[in-house]
């Protein structure tokens, strides 16, 4: 198992922006490829994209970033975009991804991580907490968690 940051790694850029293209298929295609090879040489620290690689397949993804696109301008960083693909649910991939991105983020000098979600369970199961809604600006309305890094 391995995940491979773009920024260390930016001879993945174009395998992360098709897999993100992919994987979230709603997301207007050039918002990931923009957001991709932008954040190779950006000056700070954020953002960052991430895949998971096992066996030389690219099995998984996500991102920390400074906004998801929600009300909550006062919370950052976020953990977004986390894919895992479905034949490999279920074995506790996706919490790879999320322990990168809450590494990062402490090493980063911040103290907590924030996710903006649906999902139900999920996250509370690996220590995020509810802390309230946040809104969109396409006028949905969202569950905001956060966990202490």
């Amino acid at each position: 198992m391995k995940i491979i940051s773009i920024r260390e790694n930016p001879g993945y850029k174009e395998k992360a922006i098709q897999y993100f293209q992919s994987s979230w298929s709603e997301v207007l295609p050039i918002i990931y490829e923009d957001c991709i090879l932008n954040c190779i040489n950006a000056p700070q620290s954020l953002p960052q994209w991430y895949l998971l690689e096992k066996e030389n397949e690219i099995i998984g993804c996500a991102g920390l970033i400074t906004n998801d696109f929600i009300s909550r301008m006062d919370l950052y960083p976020w953990l977004c975009a986390l894919f895992i693909d479905e034949k490999y649910r279920g074995q506790n991939y996706g919490n790879i991804l999320i322990e990168k991105a809450k590494m990062d983020t402490k090493n980063f000098g911040f103290s907590y991580l924030n996710l903006s979600t649906d999902h139900f369970g999920y996250y509370e199961k690996l220590g995020f907490e509810y802390i309230g809604q946040g809104y969109h600006p396409w006028d949905e309305e969202t569950r905001i968690y956060q966990i202490k890094v």
